[in-house]
């Protein structure tokens, strides 16, 4: 099997949208995944604030790699998401992803996106555990 490197590595290599959104990671172990980027402008919205779907997305990426670093692809069947603070153009966003259990076919994870100052949302995931292994 590999190693959780290993997957996340595999798997950001393969998504263009993550390399788009300009995605770092940050640290990677089994069933945990810290990420971190840069708000741009072109991401913000006619607020002049950033899209909820980039910190959607940030939350989303990291789900994906928490739950594939258990070695077993997995893919979410049920995501939601609370904003609760604005980003700008410059925010450095950090999303940690922490599993709250793990069964034989389903992952449950809580994501948090946070600048250095403070919490900006709160990510909920649930994962379906393919018998694929890495």
């Amino acid at each position: 099997m590999k190693k959780p490197e290993e997957i996340v590595t595999n798997l950001l290599e393969n998504d263009a949208f993550s390399k788009w959104l300009g995605i770092e990671v940050v640290e990677v172990k089994k069933g945990y995944c810290k990420l971190k980027m840069t708000v741009r402008k072109e991401m913000l919205n006619g607020f002049d604030v950033a899209h909820g779907g980039i910190t959607y997305s940030l939350a989303d990426t990291c789900l994906a790699f928490a739950s594939n670093s258990n070695g077993r692809r997995a893919m979410s069947v049920e995501t939601s998401i609370s904003h609760i603070k604005p980003t700008f153009e410059g925010n450095v966003l950090y999303a940690e992803a922490e599993e709250l259990n793990v069964s034989n076919k389903i992952g449950l994870y809580s994501i948090v996106v946070k600048t250095k100052e403070h919490k900006v949302a709160f990510f909920k995931g649930t994962c379906y555990r393919n018998i694929k292994e890495w």
